[in-house]
This record gives C-alpha cells, structure tokens and sequence, in this order.
C-alpha cells in the first residue's frame, strides 16, 4: 500500500456534498489516508422528481446537490474521520476569507486544497447564439472567480506543505454547446499553470485534473451508451478515477509534478 504522507495533513475540497461526486469521493479518499478534511459545499436548488432519484440521471443528480452533506458527514463519521463541513459560497470575496479563517481557526493549517466546485448552464442557453450576460456571470463567478480566490487564501495561509489541485474538464478546449463552461475551465487551466510559477518558490505546486464523462449520478443508462463508445478504454469515468489521481498530485511523492494538466478521461477528447 502506497503511504502518501497525508496523514495529519488539512485538505480543503470544495463541492462535496453529492455522495456520488468527485469532491465528496475525494474528501473520503483523503480521509482514508488519514488527512483531515474540510468539505465546501453549496446547495444548488433545481427541481427533481424524487420518484426517480434511485436511478442515475438528472433527477438524482439535482437532488444531491440541492441537498446538503448529510451523507458523506455519516461516512466520514463511520471512518472516525476528523473532519469539518461548511456551507459557503466560493464566489464571494468575503466569504472565502471568513471560510479560510474558520478553518485555521479549527485545524491550525491548511495543506491541501482541492478546487473542484463548478457551475454550468443546463437550461440550452450556452451556445453563442442564445447565451446571455447572466450564464456568463454566474459561470465565471464560481469556475473561475471562486476557484482563484480559494487560490489566493490558501497561498496567503501557507505553512510548510502545499499542494493545489484544480478540477477543469476533458473537453475546455473544444467544448461547442456548453462555451461558457469550457471557457471557464480553460481559463483555470491557464491559471494553474501560472500560478505554479508564481508560488513554486514557496515550495506549493499547483496542477489540473481535467476529467472525462463521470459518472456522478449524472449519467442515465442512455446518455451511457450515446457516451461509452466515444471512449477509447470503453467505459465511463467513475469519481474514484478522479480522487486516486488527485490524492498524488497532493502527495509528498509528487512534489517536484506543477504546472501540470492531466486528462483522466479513458483516452476521451485527447
């Protein structure tokens, strides 16, 4: 068994209360290892037929993130994890300092942070012919706004281990349909390659994991077979994929790897 000298460490994931996400597998994972953990979450209010959320699609889906952290609090408790659950908002200025306070406050340090809250539009209204100031704004103000502030906090709290691992997507380059989101995520890929330059004199690397379709409670059995056979592995993604390769980047084994945009998408949209 690989020990990632995570033990003790504080790791700060963000967008972890579904149970079936990257950032609520994530969390857990770390937890495994022994690190504490902060999860941020945000409920997102979207109707669901609750008839229907015991089957993947997007009903379960809604339903997890209008929900709050009640489950994965249970798993943690069952693993006698150490750890703290807040509900905040990344894309408020204020707030991400406050949120930074509250946990130095608890745990004393922050060593690791996991930038995986995101938002996108689901209603048709981001393609260039129809988008509007509104998907763009509330886009880029979680995505890229939020993810940059938790940067510069955790940057601003550093003590003598920091490891940043931004969540991004397989597909920010060419992303037709959803162009505010790949946007988004392209933009944080530029960042986390700048910002890696910036702090590497601290000692602090900063990488991207760039997921391809994940299974997070999104994915229905039809949208599976329209998706699978674009995949060259032949599967989906799941969440453990995403939180196995995130747990090294936040590793002491991966201390020299910044800079750095990794693909964990089965081959998809190389």
């Amino acid at each position: 068994m690989v020990d990632y000298g995570l033990k003790d460490k504080v790791a700060i994931v963000t967008g972890a209360n579904n149970p079936q996400g990257i950032g609520a597998t994530t969390a857990l994972a770390f937890a495994r290892e022994g690190a504490k953990v902060v999860l941020i979450y945000k409920r997102v209010p979207a109707p669901f037929d609750r008839s229907r959320t015991e089957q993947n699609g997007a009903d379960r889906y809604h339903a997890a993130n209008a929900g709050n952290a009640d489950i994965v609090e249970h798993k943690l408790e069952a693993m006698h994890a150490d750890y703290l659950i807040l509900e905040r908002d990344i894309s408020d200025e204020a707030v991400v300092k406050e949120l930074y306070a509250t946990v130095i406050k608890h745990f004393g340090k922050v060593d690791v942070l996991v930038n995986n809250a995101a938002t996108c539009d689901e209603n048709g209204s981001d393609t260039v012919e129809v988008v509007n100031r509104n998907v763009i704004d509330d886009t880029f103000a979680v995505n890229v706004r939020g993810s940059l502030l938790m940067m510069r906090e955790f940057v601003k709290h550093r003590g003598d281990y920091g490891r940043i691992v931004n969540l991004s997507t397989d597909a920010a380059q060419v992303f037709a349909g959803q162009i505010t989101y790949g946007a988004s995520k392209t933009a944080l890929e530029a960042l986390t390659r700048s910002i890696a330059l910036e702090v590497a004199k601290y000692g602090i690397t900063v990488n991207c994991v760039a997921p391809g379709p994940t299974q997070t409670g999104w994915i229905d059995a039809d949208l599976e077979k329209a998706v699978v056979p674009l995949i060259p592995m032949g599967k989906l993604v799941q969440p453990e994929d995403i939180s196995e390769t995130i747990l090294f980047l936040a590793s002491k084994q991966a201390a020299m790897l910044t800079g750095q945009v990794i693909k964990v998408s089965g081959g998809h949209a190389l």
